[in-house]
């Protein structure tokens, strides 16, 4: 059938044999289980109960919870009682949560547990607006899911006949939801999407797809940011069971529990499993350890492009001895790995496509629901270092400086309550500006190269690009992230934070012994490594884009403390902000 409304899914998915895992959530080690039946009737009861609660048309929901079954309840019975799903992050600070309470109008707020609506209970109460909660466990005390469920189906046949006219009337370019930026740039801006938008762009990607009703994949990137959320809407169309992780410090264990064929990542995720399988290696002695070095050399420098006989006989070799053990830790299967939210190293590409687990990339923002262009295993191609192609009836053109522009039926409505910033995107002809830089590689596979933001200029008028910058200083063997800085400066900087196990390795292999970490920063031998690290990278450089100053610190960039927005990206503002004292003593006497 065609689905054009995001509950148009759920009747997509009773036409397929029945399924008792459509949905899954492990607690405590455990697997709850809903099937393909319970999910269409529940999501029905969320609708009746929150009619029968007297909330209209329009009227704005926001969730806040972490990844669960209850998640997709609430998702398709907002939508099926003809309102909008305003979903939110579980980890805002207070000022972005209250700007997003007071802005989006919304009336009721539903979160996950009760140490989450203790937090943000008292932020709503600033609100001069009459704001009522929904708690996503039970609870005796307030207004929780099962009750709400068992609301609805107690009002069954007062609304059943409302939410069956919502079914044939509601159009497909009404707004669905509302979805906050993560704001790295300054304050949130809601975006507002379509039922059109999003199941345009998530079909457009399950055609790609080549795993199917017989498959299960993982989910553990939030609901609430827009690529995890259409790669949830791919999977129920194709009813390929989703099973969400436990926590992100058990995905491991969840993976291979339930046996998973594949998940979605952000890069920061696949750089950290990449940096467990090196370490992995290193605590191998004698023959293995040469065993393994090989096959960490192979699959490095992987290229899926040769098939030559001798070359994929090495492959499997090494995927006998060293790759299936890896995939053995995660489940056993095969798998295919989307990642998106910012660019990944070829290194870890190469890495996981040798083991066979297949990193496809791919490309998008929240206002264009998101997914523009990836990489497709459906089609047989993977291009590392690029997006892969536009997504069929997605436009792709470039303006003179190279900003990427597209058009089509997965360019957002706009943003909600600020006309002004919706023109500064979307021009006259329907074009919208990413803000990225890119180009067309072969003249077919997208390749961005910055946000157009994010470059900035020196003093002698050359341009830097710091997010290249900063990938390459990432692909060295000592560097965990950067933060690459110098606006009309005479040179570029940069703040390191240095990998601790591996530099703590490394001084081991020395001899070098210290108390504590930073004094490994203060040895002279580590300092040598690590600037060959920066040495290295500018080598690739232009003159004008060499780093010239290096601070490095065994700092913490995280969410919590403001320094990387929710999908780990750098925010840079916070960071200019952060090291202020320490850029301008940089450039002191330059």
């Amino acid at each position: 059938m065609e689905i054009l409304r995001t509950f148009d899914l759920l009747e997509n998915l009773k036409t397929y044999p029945p399924k008792d895992d459509m949905l899954a959530r492990r607690t405590r080690g455990k697997w709850i289980k809903y099937s393909i039946d319970q999910y269409y009737e529940i999501a029905h009861a969320v609708a009746y109960g929150l009619l029968a609660m007297g909330y209209k048309a329009g009227t704005k929901v926001i969730t806040i919870t972490n990844n669960r079954p209850e998640w997709n309840f609430l998702d398709m019975g907002i939508n099926l009682a003809h309102m909008v799903h305003v979903p939110v992050y579980s980890t805002l600070s207070k000022d972005d949560y209250l700007h997003i309470f007071t802005h989006s109008d919304a009336e009721l707020i539903a979160v996950g547990s009760p140490a989450l609506y203790k937090r943000v209970a008292p932020i709503a109460a600033e609100i001069d607006r009459d704001i009522k909660f929904l708690l996503f466990d039970d609870a005796d005390d307030m207004m929780c899911l099962s009750k709400l469920y068992e609301l609805g189906r107690k009002n069954k046949d007062r609304f059943g006949p409302v939410v069956e006219e919502n079914k044939k009337n509601i159009s497909p370019d009404e707004c669905a939801s509302i979805v906050y930026t993560s704001g790295t740039t300054g304050v949130p801006k809601g975006v507002m999407l379509s039922h059109r938008n999003m199941m345009f762009d998530s079909h457009g990607h399950a055609l790609r797809q080549t795993k199917n009703y017989s498959h299960r994949m993982v989910s553990f990137l939030p609901l609430c940011h827009m690529y995890e959320r259409t790669m949830n809407y791919e999977y129920q169309e194709l009813a390929i069971s989703i099973y969400y992780a436990e926590s992100l410090a058990t995905i491991a264990s969840d993976l291979k529990d339930c046996h998973s064929d594949g998940f979605c990542a952000v890069p920061r995720v696949l750089e950290m499993m990449y940096g467990k399988l090196d370490e992995a290696g290193k605590k191998l002695t004698g023959f293995k350890r040469k065993i393994y070095d090989a096959a960490w050399n192979y699959a490095n420098n992987f290229d899926n492009e040769n098939t030559g006989w001798f070359y994929l006989q090495k492959q499997k070799l090494f995927d006998k001895l060293v790759y299936s053990k890896w995939r053995e830790n995660l489940g056993g299967h095969e798998m295919l790995v989307v990642s998106g939210g910012s660019s990944i190293q070829a290194k870890i590409v190469r890495c996981f496509n040798a083991a066979k687990l297949y990193i496809f990339e791919g490309y998008g923002l929240t206002e264009t629901s998101p997914v523009i262009a990836v990489n497709s295993p459906a089609d047989k191609y993977n291009v590392i270092g690029t997006v892969g192609k536009a997504m069929d009836g997605t436009e792709l053109s470039f303006a003179e400086d190279g900003e990427i522009l597209t058009r089509g039926p997965h360019v957002m409505l706009g943003y909600y309550k600020n006309p002004e910033a919706t023109r500064e995107v979307i021009d006259a002809d329907g074009w919208f500006h990413t803000g990225d830089i890119g180009f067309l590689k072969d003249g077919k596979y997208l390749k961005i190269t910055d946000r157009k933001k994010e470059i900035f200029k020196l003093s002698s008028g050359k341009y830097i690009a710091p997010q290249v910058i900063e990938t390459l200083l990432k692909e060295t063997e000592l560097i965990e992230n950067a933060f690459v800085f110098g606006a009309d400066e005479k040179f570029a900087s940069a703040v390191i934070i240095p990998s601790y196990g591996k530099l703590n390795a490394l001084a081991e292999t020395k001899g070098i012994k210290v108390e504590k970490k930073e004094q490994l920063l203060e040895n002279q031998d580590i300092l040598k490594a690590l600037n060959d690290c920066v040495n290295s990278v500018n080598a690739q450089l232009a003159a004008h884009e060499n780093i010239k100053k290096v601070h490095f610190r065994f700092d913490d960039w995280t969410t919590d403390n403001g320094m990387l927005s929710q999908t780990l990206k750098l925010k840079r503002r916070n960071l200019q902000a952060q090291y202020a004292d320490l850029i301008a003593e940089t450039y002191k006497n330059a």
